[in-house]
């Protein structure tokens, strides 16, 4: 019998991943990470996580189960490794994607280090992807989840050999709907518990605010200009925009305009055409290869270059500083600095990096 802590958010993907860890006979305990408090963002209680309501669904549901039930602490470090960083990275004109960096540096570090301190085996999650060991190469492979439509597998790329070791992942070979199914069937309380679907810390969807408040720095306006550098128009600052983005601008323009780059050091936000958003090249930092040790020479992948982003085929290698570089068949719109592209083979993910 081995010892497991299992991440509980108080949503119904935690819950019925504590079940199928504790159907197994194993020694098992419950753990939500308190991450911030609400009143420290100004949120009551809906569409976030780890939130003092989550703490206490999940509390109901260990106490349902049978087994202990531990809140840990982690808002000091939250804060430093995923909002610091978050707004950090705004400022800086790119756009990260903070449920990448809480997977990094909190539930696959942090936890993990706690895992050890409590002389427990290994941490379970409520993810949907699947991971196996390969005999023959030793190393640990990751897959997609067998219920596409929730396949998590992105925003788990960065997860290191080490910690695939400690990792289970109860829900890769299941349906949401069947999840559901097994938390009704089982009286949890979270049963019909609606995802959280926005950035647990900006609910709102209002980045820019977040960052003043967060940093307490007035966001500076600047200027629009075109792909000539001709003026257009102000901007009400660097972090209220995004690549991609048409909404919002407040520019008046005989076609319709798209934030093509942002240039923090001279707070400019370049403006152009759908057409001009597109290219086929990425160049990522941060790379974190899991199928393999190194791509020295391309190999045939298909790419994410976001989280929702249909995959599409591509080369991918690195150079001899580790950058990885990927080529894709055909343009992708709006590729974007802070966010991360994931490569797949298959099912399998192989790796991916944060593109710069």
């Amino acid at each position: 019998m081995e010892k497991a802590i299992i991440a509980m958010s108080g949503g119904v993907d935690s819950s019925v991943a504590a079940l199928l860890t504790l159907q197994t006979g194993d020694d098992c305990i419950g753990a939500t990470m308190q991450l911030f408090h609400n009143e420290d963002i100004g949120i009551s209680k809906e569409k976030t996580c780890c939130s003092l309501n989550d703490v206490e669904d999940a509390r109901s549901v260990c106490y349902r189960m049978g087994i202990p039930h531990y809140v840990m602490n982690f808002t000091d470090q939250f804060r430093t490794d995923v909002m610091d960083r978050f707004a950090r990275s705004y400022l800086q004109g790119e756009t990260p994607n903070p449920c990448i960096e809480c997977n990094r540096y909190l539930k696959f570090d942090r936890l993990i280090h706690r895992m050890y301190e409590l002389q427990r085996d290994y941490i379970v999650t409520g993810h949907y992807a699947r991971i196996r060991y390969d005999e023959k190469t030793g190393r640990y492979r990751m897959y997609k989840a067998v219920d596409e439509s929730k396949d998590q597998s992105y925003v788990l790329y960065m997860l290191t050999q080490e910690q695939l070791a400690h990792v289970r992942l109860p829900l890769g070979n299941l349906t949401k709907t069947e999840v559901r199914s097994i938390a009704e069937a089982n009286g949890f309380v979270n049963a019909k518990k609606h995802d959280s679907q926005d950035i647990c810390f900006v609910p709102d969807g209002d980045y820019a605010s977040f960052i003043e408040r967060h940093t307490g720095r007035k966001d500076i306006p600047g200027r629009f200009v075109d792909t000539a550098g001709n003026d257009i128009g102000p901007n009400k600052g660097i972090t209220h925009y995004t690549i991609g983005q048409r909404r919002g601008l407040g520019i008046p323009a005989a076609s319709r305009l798209y934030v093509l780059s942002i240039h923090p050091d001279t707070r400019e936000v370049v403006l152009g055409s759908n057409e001009e958003l597109f290219s086929r090249t990425v160049t990522a930092g941060q790379v974190n290869l899991i199928a393999c040790d190194r791509i020295d020479s391309p190999i045939r992948v298909t790419a994410k270059i976001r989280y929702r982003h249909k995959e599409q085929p591509a080369a991918a290698w690195q150079d001899a500083e580790g950058l990885l570089h990927v080529e894709f068949d055909e343009p992708q719109r709006a590729v974007t600095r802070g966010q991360s592209v994931v490569l797949y083979d298959g099912e399998e993910v192989v790796g991916g990096g944060v593109i710069l």
